[in-house]
This record gives structure tokens, C-alpha cells and sequence, in this order.
């Protein structure tokens, strides 16, 4: 990574929200990223603890500017959804008023579980860019773990949210889900030139992040040769 990209991979019950027993478990990761020589930034799938994040920000002498999101699911952006409900950017709201980038097919689905105003929310095609600072963020559409679920791509860094683990991938079975959207998404990230590092949306497995390479030739989501054959092995 370059020099004046700022970058921290944070996990959540460890180096934020430290106590909670649902982000302990749930084992998501959040991400910092900005500009070192203008101090703005933005942070992906901020949920569970937005004063963590924050002073996280402030430590490191970093404005928030913005706020990125992988899809809708309230461990990733907070909020309700089946019978629970936890903080997230209507929180981080209520301290700081920055545009939510969300892909536009999330649109909806974000503001229904967060409560988030439509005018809170800045929608974004396949392969748009949004800058921080100097350093410009590629948004890919990466639907089926929900429909709008996105990825990001910066200086050789994919943040994969739940569309890509190292070992698996997004479960396709909640509202919105879609088992062959998703291995068409995948297909995607597997083509995707340079061997970006993988940054995925939750610990699970022993290492934190992988070149694509390694996961491309280790992660057993690869191993279908067609939509038969994933319709088979993953789709039931």
C-alpha cells in the first residue's frame, strides 16, 4: 500500500465494541481507510460500537468524511432484522452528518433496517468511484449474499465484505439472497487483475486477510467450473 493511503482492518470485540458479546461473536470486520496528508476518511461497515470507531479516527488524527457499505445486514450497518437490533449508522448520524455510499440496489434495504433517510444514502453503479482525499475507492456491484451487496477496490486492496471470505462466502438463504447472483459475483472477483489482497467482512478463518491467488486457488467456492456444477454443490 502506498504511503499516504490510511488503512486499519479492525475486528469487532477486539479492537472495538470490546465486551460485546454479539460482536464477539459475530467476528465482523470494520475498516478505516482516508488520506494521510488531507486526514479524511471514511469507515466501512461501521456497527456495534460507532463511538469506538470514532475516537479510533480522532486518535489517529483522521476526519470522518463518509461512511462505506458492503450491504445491508445490521452487523454491517446496524439497525432491525429479525427480531434484533443493533447500533450502526443511524448512530453515527446522530454525532456526525456524512453521506452513506451505498450501491443502488441496497437503497432501499438499507433505509427499511437502519431507519436511515433516503437523503442520508448516496447510491452507486457497478464500478463508480468515490474519493477520499486523493485515494479513490472503486465500488463493484457483487449481488447475491443481498442484492446490492458491493466490494471495494483501492490500491491493490479488496474489502470483500460478505461476498468473499477466504474460506467460503456470503450465505445467499436471508431476505434478498440469490445463489446464482452470487457465484456470478464471485466469477468477477476471481478476474480481477493485479492479486488484490482480500479484506473480507468477518474473521473466518485463522488469517485476516490473503492475495487473491491463494484464495482464488484455496477456497472451495472456486471449485465449480459452471453454474451447474455451484447449483449442485451450493445451491442444493
Amino acid at each position: 500500500m502506498s504511503e499516504r493511503l490510511y488503512f486499519r482492518q479492525l475486528l469487532a470485540g477486539r479492537d472495538y465494541a470490546v465486551g460485546d458479546q454479539i460482536a464477539t461473536q459475530m467476528r465482523n470486520f470494520s475498516y478505516l481507510i482516508g488520506d494521510r496528508e488531507t486526514g479524511e476518511a471514511m469507515v466501512v461497515d461501521p456497527a456495534y460500537a460507532v463511538d469506538d470507531l470514532l475516537g479510533l479516527l480522532d486518535d489517529d488524527g483522521m476526519r470522518l468524511t463518509g461512511v462505506l457499505a458492503t450491504h445491508y445486514h445490521p452487523d454491517h450497518v446496524g439497525g432491525d432484522m429479525m427480531g434484533f437490533s443493533l447500533p450502526g449508522v443511524a448512530e453515527l448520524l446522530a454525532r456526525k452528518q456524512v453521506p452513506i455510499h451505498v450501491a443502488d440496489a441496497e437503497q432501499e434495504w438499507v433505509r427499511r433496517v437502519t431507519g436511515v433517510s433516503g437523503t442520508d444514502l448516496v447510491g452507486h453503479d457497478h464500478d463508480d468511484t468515490v474519493a477520499i482525499g486523493a485515494v479513490e475507492v472503486r465500488t463493484l456491484h457483487t449481488p447475491g449474499h443481498t442484492p446490492g451487496s458491493q466490494c471495494f477496490l483501492l490500491d491493490n486492496a479488496l474489502i470483500a465484505g460478505d461476498t468473499l471470505f477466504l474460506d467460503g462466502c456470503g450465505r445467499t438463504d436471508l431476505p434478498g439472497g440469490d445463489a446464482d447472483a452470487l457465484y456470478g459475483s464471485l466469477q468477477q472477483l476471481a478476474g480481477l487483475s493485479g492479486d488484490p489482497v482480500v479484506y473480507p467482512g468477518h474473521m473466518y478463518s485463522a488469517e485476516p486477510s490473503a492475495n487473491l491467488s491463494h484464495v482464488r486457488e484455496n477456497n472451495v467456492v472456486f471449485r465449480p467450473r459452471s453454474l451447474a456444477e455451484w447449483r449442485q454443490i451450493f445451491a442444493g
